[in-house]
């Protein structure tokens, strides 16, 4: 065999070895043994080799020369396998693609696209490239990028969590709750609570940017990875946090930045350490929420109250930088002077009245009106109402006072004697009313009790809405008048004339008149008569002749057996009627026969003379 065809079996590349043991397979006779030769270089093999020779079998090649050649080609860079992750290097950059050399015979492109996380690629930089193919239907070396990352970054990614090692990622895009960054080719999530100490409230001033970051959380069941860049700052905020709590004292004045705003307070950062400044020490006036006093990223003042043993909650005042308004006070204020004020507080038993700038008096519901009906405070004021009101007592020490509008009208009972006097007509409104009685008032803060007896002359009420609703005109007639106990006793039946003062000539005893019957119990019948007037009647006078007893609506005729003007009651019976009636016609019956006996008897003893004599005058002859 001749040097040259030694060369070529040494110098074939690995592609064309295999192509060679197929056609060393098919051959008939064995080549001998090939003498051991030095190791050439394979580019100078490769330029020499005679291509025709080779394609024709003209020469076959040993499987020894195959084995020496590939031990010539060991070590060298120019060939590369597929899927295998490897270093290159960026040699040119476009304006869309990135070319890159792994010392093979051609470079690779790859779109810049890829390398979006890092904005900062120049040639010269060193980068990890997947060989997708060593060359496609063009012959071109595909490179990827992108999918060497993901084939390296979950190694990295543990590395990271690991060692903590701080590792750079580009913002991607927001999503619910946070961002999406991409860490190595890998989308991981930044949760909003982790971008910053701050509370955030524009996610999208971080979106494709490019910011620092730890691995804090690695799921490898669901390949999920969260990151905090919060965790970077609170590294350096611990250190300030530990020199400020050190310094904490109460009463000390630190400033602040207003951090975040709640219903209930105010979260001031005094420069890593958080506090409170609860809503009632915003001001020494009332608010309804701290945006009223304090606005988000302001910086103020604020004074420490107090704090726990760990000093971890810290508890801080505003209003206290402030002398307490009480102190202010006009010092000529004193009771009895009227006062002017604005209702800031209302409730059902009072309103509370802001005289001057956080200095609030009591108005109690009592005050408001001489009425002595309590109603709730809403039915007088409102809510932002200037009102005028005269002070009742005032104690500086305890920053209390009390205050009264009914006290500048006059007391409507000063001369109750002049304006109502016993036996005088009014008519009042329906306030409110009891089991016992119905309360009108003839005017504000006069007010009068009506007893259901008082109510009507001939009505048997049973309660007094039966008869009256809140709200109605009454008309009523002073009965009674006590000024000292501030009591009224009214009525509204002498307001009309007393009808049973008529009823007394109308239902005698023993008159019969024509009635209803209204109601039926196991006692007897209620039974409407003439005007009205109800009489009772005994169950044992309920039976009609024909021994039926009345049911309610029957109309019959009832014969009045007792009749009690004062106590507006008459006792009436049907059954007494043709009682009466039977017990005439007894006597008629027993007088007849009392007469028929009578005159038979005289008959009979004439007879009975008449017949003597005869006998004795017969005697006689």
């Amino acid at each position: 065999m001749s040097e040259e065809t030694k060369k070529t079996e040494e110098q074939v590349p690995a592609t064309e070895v295999k192509q060679t043991e197929a056609t060393a397979e098919k051959a008939t006779e064995k080549v001998a043994e090939a003498p051991k030769v030095e190791k050439v270089n394979p580019e100078e093999f490769l330029a020499n080799f005679n291509w025709h020779k080779y394609e024709e079998g003209i020469d076959l090649i040993d499987e020894e020369n195959i084995k020496a050649f590939e031990a010539a080609l060991d070590g060298t860079l120019g060939l590369v396998s597929e899927r295998e992750v490897i270093e290159g290097l960026v040699v040119r950059k476009t304006d869309r693609e990135a070319i890159i050399d792994i010392n093979s015979k051609s470079e690779g492109v790859i779109s810049l696209n890829e390398f979006r996380y890092n904005p900062n690629l120049k040639v010269g930089d060193k980068v990890e490239v997947l060989v997708d193919k060593r060359e496609d239907s063009t012959g071109q070396l595909v490179l990827s990028h992108k999918k060497a990352r993901v084939i390296k970054a979950w190694d990295r990614v543990n590395a990271a969590h690991e060692s903590g090692e701080v590792v750079n990622g580009f913002v991607k895009c927001r999503t619910r709750g946070g961002m999406i960054v991409d860490v190595f080719g890998i989308e991981a999530f930044l949760p909003g609570s982790q971008i910053d100490v701050k509370p955030i409230r524009d996610y999208d001033q971080y979106v494709e940017k490019t910011m620092e970051f730890k691995v804090v959380k690695v799921n490898h069941e669901f390949k999920n990875v969260v990151v905090s860049h919060k965790a970077l700052i609170e590294a350096d905020i611990e250190v300030q946090k530990k020199e400020i709590i050190g310094k904490l004292e109460k009463g000390q004045v630190l400033e602040g930045v207003v951090k975040n705003i709640t219903s209930y307070g105010v979260f001031v950062d005094l420069g890593g350490v958080d506090g409170l400044v609860h809503i009632t020490d915003l001001s020494w006036s009332r608010i309804n929420h701290p945006s009223e006093v304090v606005e988000l990223d302001q910086t103020l003042n604020v004074v420490i109250l107090d704090f726990d043993d760990e000093k971890t909650r810290i508890q801080l005042g505003l209003k206290q930088l402030n002398a307490h308004p009480w102190e202010a006070l006009d010092a000529n204020i004193k009771v009895g002077d009227t006062v002017k004020g604005k209702v800031v507080v209302l409730a059902d038993y009072g309103a509370f009245i802001e005289v001057a700038q956080g200095v609030e008096g009591l108005i109690h519901v009592s005050e408001m009106s001489w009425s002595t009906h309590l109603r709730s405070a809403q039915d007088f004021v409102s809510v932002g109402d200037e009102v005028e009101a005269q002070v009742l007592t005032l104690d500086r020490e305890e920053r209390k006072m009390s205050l009264g509008i009914k006290q500048l009208h006059p007391d409507p009972w000063t001369n109750i004697a002049e304006k109502y006097p016993v036996g005088s007509t009014h008519e009042g409104t329906v306030r409110n009313y009891t089991n016992f009685g119905v309360f009108v008032e003839l005017e504000e803060g006069i007010d009068g009790l009506v007893y259901i007896s008082d109510l009507s002359w001939t009505k048997k009420i049973k309660h007094p809405s039966d008869f009256v609703s809140v709200g109605d005109k009454l008309e009523v007639q002073v009965l009674e008048l006590d000024v000292e106990g501030r009591k009224l006793n009214l009525g509204h039946k002498h307001t009309t004339d007393n009808p049973w003062d008529g009823h007394e000539e109308t239902y005698t005893i023993d008159s019969v008149h024509t009635g209803v019957v209204k109601d039926k119990s196991d006692k007897g019948l209620i039974v409407t008569l003439e005007n009205g007037v109800e009489a009772f009647v005994p169950s044992r006078f309920i039976t009609k002749e024909d021994g039926t007893k009345l049911a309610k609506g029957d109309t019959a005729e009832f014969k009045v057996l007792e009749f009690n003007k004062e106590f507006r009651r008459v006792v009436a019976s049907h059954t007494s009627i043709f009682k009466e009636q039977e017990e005439k016609n007894v006597k008629a019956v027993q007088q007849k026969n009392t007469d028929s006996a009578e005159k038979t008897t005289l008959g009979d003893l004439n007879e009975d003379l008449l017949a003597l004599k005869k006998k004795m005058e017969k005697k006689n002859k």
